[in-house]
This record gives structure tokens, C-alpha cells and sequence, in this order.
């Protein structure tokens, strides 16, 4: 890697293009190392990734200003870097034993009453944590099974399932929904240490920053086994010692099995992450392999979570990652597609359907209801504005199944609650006039929106897009960026807007030129801003990275105030020379 000289005028000024470039070459390098099974270049390239100044800047860029999340400091105090302070960390940064406890900080879980008990490193572990996931990733990624999709890049909950429905579209089958407890909590780490079998280097700083235990307050407590949720690295560690546990499904179980006169087939496993599910057409194969699951577990320090695993028939439908999947009977009634498996053609006696399950569609109802009572004193255009974001979001991560039934049933629940929201306001007027005041017809349908026409957006808008699933074994390491590029446009959750400027830029970015990952932070910027004149439409709108975004708006800022300083000086040449007496003369302001 080329040596970069470091600039004296500060952060801002470094050559990040030339960074990501110098960086990503040497992970396409580990990754295809790997692939071709040379360990000794694989742990070459690590070393010289981890001690580059190249990937250390993009590490401490990574944890201190591409993160756009809830800002929580560490044991330290310290929550944000400036400039300044993040080039100091930069040249002091090593991956060294000697680590700080995590900060414990507990978040509700969604979905139930428990809390979740995250750890939270100082900013320099972080950092470290970020430089070292740069140089283990690349290896790791070409090792992964290809049904493996939690918290890998370039993969998603949609591609799981994608997989899933790939897996029951042919014929019906039993599956073991499966739930590992705490399994974050939990890991064994020397079965981890010993599956990474990474550099003995590497292994001192990951067993340190295992074992560095956790304040709660003012108290310390150890940390004798699991990863600190709340880790840049931890995720990976995660994916790691659970890589494997397709590979002893699979094979637990004899290609064509044939019992009672049934040809069965090899079963599928499908894992996001601590969930999974296995599924076979036999349902004593599916309780055979959930021993088998079980005991390869036990190997962790894992155990399954009881009131999380059940074995069902497909057609009896089954809860995933806030999907409901189910197969329905058809052919005597219903259409029936036919299909060429191994002989002549077939009806295939069963149809896939996935919907938001019931439990998802709930909890958006109650969160829909909240915003609505939160908002009985704020004017309609704040209530539209609060509504719209959490609107948009569910629906965009549910336009890939059949849910428009349940958009409009949603809708229908939604304009029941501001109607009601409607008349609380103006209980003295008749029910015609609190309609015809907040409920206005627009393109040929009543819609809840403002004179300004700030409108509500309904669920019904968002159309429904099937989901194309990550082709095989790809990882985006392979340099395929075409691909790549083109699967994070299509992606179902990106808003409209977003998509619209990746495909007008190629999935570049309009500042640094650099392709766009999913890893990425993505941004809508204004060519001329608002506050010039700049309008809110296609032609003024740019996509850009976080840190490209910031960069541009304080070199707006700056030019902002030079103006303004200038014009000053202009129009009040003699201001200056009035306000010293004065200040001299009071001893202050």
C-alpha cells in the first residue's frame, strides 16, 4: 500500500477517495487469498491492513462521524470528536490488549416488555474494534455459508425471506422454528477463539476486548462469557461461532432419503442471525435434526429457547422476522402452477403466501395510535409530519410480500383515529365540517391534508415489488460493484427519493466519485441550499455520503460567513472603531 503523507491543515483535507480505494483493494486481496485457500497471504495482507494509516483514518471516520445513530458514550464520558481530536486518535491507534470495561446501558426489546443489555466500548475501542473487523471480514465472508444473512454486508432480512419461500414453493414441508437463548450473552469463548484460529496478535485483542467486563453504574462485572451487544465487531464474532451449523444440518441427513415409500430430499436451512429455521417434508427427520442442532449448540455454551422452537407443518404457518409464512392447499378450487421436477409434469399441491404477521401489524397500530394521542394540541401539518416517516418505513419494509390487503385495512384503522383526533378539536362543530376542513380531494381521493397540501401518506401508495435474493455465495468483496450498485437501488426499504438518485448517479457518490455500499451512509443533499433559493426538486438534489455531506455543509458554512462578514465591513466600514470605546469603557459587555 502506497504510504500517505499525513497533511498538516487537518481532517477535513485528507484524501478519503484514495483511502477507500487503497483499503478496499487489500480486502478484495484477503478475500480472494481465501478463496483460494492460501492462509499464509490471507494473514500477510491482515497484518499490513491493520497497520496502514489509510485504514486507520477510515476506522476512526467509521465510529466518530459516519455514525448517525443515538451518539452513547462509553465508561469515558465521551461521546463525539472533533476534527482535530479525531487525528490525534488516528496516530496513536494500535490494536493493544490493554482495553476499557464496557458500558452497560439497557434498551427495551421490541416486541415484548424484556430489556436488552447492550456494552458500549470507549470511542478508541471502538475505533480498534472497526480497524480490526476491516482486515476479518474479507476472510470470513469467503468462509460463510450461503443461507447465513444476519449482519453481513451486501445481505439482508429480505434475502432470508426470499430463501425461505425458495425452500416451500415446490412442496410442503415441516419446519423447526428455532430461537437460540441469549445467544449474545452466552458464547463460549474459547469455542469462538478457536473457530476464529485467526494470527495469535489478533487473538490477544479479541480475547481482551471478550473478557474486558462491564460497568453497570459503579459497579464491575465480569464477563465470562458472550460478545458486549453494542461492539462494532461483535456481530461478526456472532456469525462466526455460529458458522457451521448449516453444514451439520446438511449433513445429518443422507442425500434422497427414501422412508414409506417417499422420496425425501436434503433439508434447508435458513439462518438470520440467532433465528433460523429447518425445513424437510419428514417430520421425524425435522425432530432428529433439532437434537442434532441442539447438540452441536452445546458445543457454545447455546441452547435453544423453548417457548421460541416449535416444529410445524408449513400449512399451519409460522412466524419470522416479523413475516408470517404459510402454505396454502390448492388445485381442485384453485389454480394450481404446474411444474417439471424429475418426471413429467405435476400440479404442485401447494402455494406459498407471506404477509406482516400479526404481531408486526399490532405493534405498527399501537405506534400509529401513540403518535396520534401525542398529537391532540399539535396543528395537522405536525401530526402528518410525525405520521409519514413511521409510514413510510413499515410499508417499504413489507412491499415485498402480499400485504395490500393489510395496507388497506391499516388505513381504514388509521383514518378512524383522525377522525376521531379531528372531532376532539372542534367538538362544537358538525361532522361535515370537521371533514371538509382537514380531508381534502386530491386525484380523485379524500386525503388528510393540510391547504399548503402537505398530505398524509397512506399505506396503500407504497406498491408492492417482489424481492430478488442475493445471488449464491457473492459477497460485495468480490469487486463486482455493478452488482452490487444495482441490488442497494432496489433495495425495499430505501426510500423513493434515494432510489431515484442512485439510478440518475450510477451508485456513485456526486462529491467523492466512490461507489455506494449498504454499509454506506447515505444522504439527500441540496446543489444550491434552501437557505439561497435553492428549490426542493430533482434537478437541485444530490445523494452523498454522510461525511461527504458534512464536509460540503461546513464549506458552505464558512463561505456563508466570510459573506456575511464582508458585506459588513462593506455597509458598516467604521463599526468596528465605534464599538472599541465603548467595550473599553463598560469592562465588558
Amino acid at each position: 500500500m502506497t504510504t500517505v503523507t499525513r497533511p498538516l491543515d487537518g481532517w477535513k483535507t485528507l484524501p478519503w477517495r484514495r483511502f477507500e480505494r487503497a483499503v478496499f483493494k487489500l480486502q478484495t486481496r484477503i478475500y480472494r487469498a481465501e478463496r483460494r485457500g492460501n492462509a499464509q497471504q490471507v494473514r500477510r495482507l491482515q497484518r499490513l491492513l491493520v497497520t496502514s494509516w489509510s485504514a486507520k483514518c477510515l476506522a476512526v471516520r467509521r465510529v466518530s462521524q459516519d455514525n448517525r445513530g443515538k451518539r452513547t458514550a462509553g465508561v469515558d464520558g465521551v461521546k463525539a470528536l472533533t476534527p482535530p481530536q479525531r487525528l490525534r486518535l488516528t496516530s496513536v491507534l494500535a490494536l493493544t490488549p490493554r482495553v476499557r470495561p464496557t458500558r452497560r446501558v439497557w434498551i427495551p426489546k421490541p416486541g415484548s416488555d424484556e430489556l436488552r443489555p447492550l456494552g458500549i466500548p470507549i470511542l478508541r475501542d471502538r475505533a480498534a474494534q472497526a480497524l480490526l473487523k476491516f482486515a476479518l471480514e474479507p476472510e470470513w465472508e469467503a468462509k460463510f455459508e450461503p443461507n447465513s444473512y444476519g449482519f453481513r454486508p451486501g445481505r439482508s432480512a429480505h434475502d432470508a425471506i426470499d430463501a425461505i419461500h425458495g425452500g416451500l414453493c415446490l412442496k410442503p414441508k415441516y419446519v423447526l422454528d428455532a430461537d437460540i437463548a441469549k445467544c449474545f450473552d452466552r458464547i463460549d469463548h474459547q469455542a469462538l477463539l478457536r473457530k476464529l484460529n485467526t494470527a495469535p496478535r489478533f487473538r490477544r485483542v479479541i480475547k481482551a476486548w471478550l473478557q474486558a467486563g462491564v460497568m453497570d453504574g459503579a459497579d464491575l462485572f465480569p464477563t465470562p462469557a458472550g460478545t458486549p451487544q453494542g461492539g462494532v465487531v461483535s456481530p461478526l464474532l456472532a456469525n462466526i461461532a455460529l458458522h457451521g451449523l448449516e453444514t451439520a444440518v446438511v449433513s445429518a441427513v443422507p442425500y434422497r432419503l427414501w422412508t414409506k415409500g417417499k422420496e425425501l430430499w436434503k433439508p434447508i436451512v435458513v439462518r438470520y442471525a440467532d433465528d433460523f429455521v429447518v425445513m424437510h417434508q419428514d417430520r421425524a427427520t425435522v425432530e432428529q435434526l433439532q437434537q442434532v442442532v441442539s447438540t452441536w449448540l452445546a458445543d457454545l455454551g447455546l441452547e435453544l429457547k423453548p417457548s421460541k422452537t416449535r416444529i410445524t407443518h408449513a400449512r399451519d404457518g409460522f412466524d419470522f422476522l416479523g413475516f408470517h409464512i404459510r402454505q396454502y392447499a390448492v388445485g381442485k378450487t384453485h389454480s394450481a402452477r404446474r411444474a417439471r421436477v424429475q418426471g413429467p409434469a405435476r400440479l404442485l399441491g401447494c402455494k406459498t403466501i407471506i404477509k406482516p404477521s400479526k404481531k408486526a401489524i399490532q405493534r405498527h397500530g399501537l405506534a400509529l395510535r401513540a403518535v396520534v394521542q401525542r398529537s391532540k394540541g399539535l396543528p395537522q401539518e405536525a401530526l402528518i409530519r410525525r405520521l409519514n416517516p413511521l409510514i413510510r418505513g413499515w410499508t417499504n419494509y413489507y412491499s415485498t410480500v402480499s400485504a395490500k390487503f393489510t395496507f388497506r385495512t391499516l388505513d381504514f384503522q388509521l383514518y378512524v383515529k383522525l377522525r376521531r383526533w379531528a372531532i376532539r378539536r372542534h367538538h362544537n362543530k358538525g361532522r361535515a365540517w370537521v371533514a371538509h376542513k382537514y380531508w381534502r380531494l386530491e386525484q380523485g381521493t379524500w386525503d388528510f391534508a393540510t391547504p399548503e397540501g402537505i398530505r398524509l401518506y397512506q399505506h396503500t401508495r407504497t406498491p408492492i415489488r417482489r424481492h430478488v435474493k442475493v445471488r449464491g455465495t457473492k459477497s460485495p468483496y468480490d469487486g463486482d460493484w455493478r452488482y452490487w450498485a444495482t441490488r442497494l437501488g432496489r433495495h425495499p426499504e430505501l426510500p423513493k427519493r434515494v432510489a431515484f438518485l442512485l439510478r440518475k448517479q450510477r451508485g456513485r457518490c456526486a462529491s467523492c466519485g466512490w461507489y455506494f455500499r449498504d454499509t454506506d451512509v447515505l444522504e439527500v443533499d441540496h446543489i444550491t441550499p434552501t437557505t439561497r433559493g435553492g428549490r426542493n426538486e430533482a434537478s437541485n438534489l444530490q445523494l452523498l455520503h454522510g461525511h461527504c455531506h458534512d464536509r460540503k455543509t461546513a464549506a458552505e458554512a464558512s463561505v456563508t460567513v466570510g459573506t456575511l462578514d464582508q458585506s459588513r465591513a462593506i455597509e458598516e466600514p467604521d463599526a468596528g472603531k465605534l464599538a472599541r470605546p465603548v467595550l473599553k469603557a463598560g469592562g465588558g459587555r
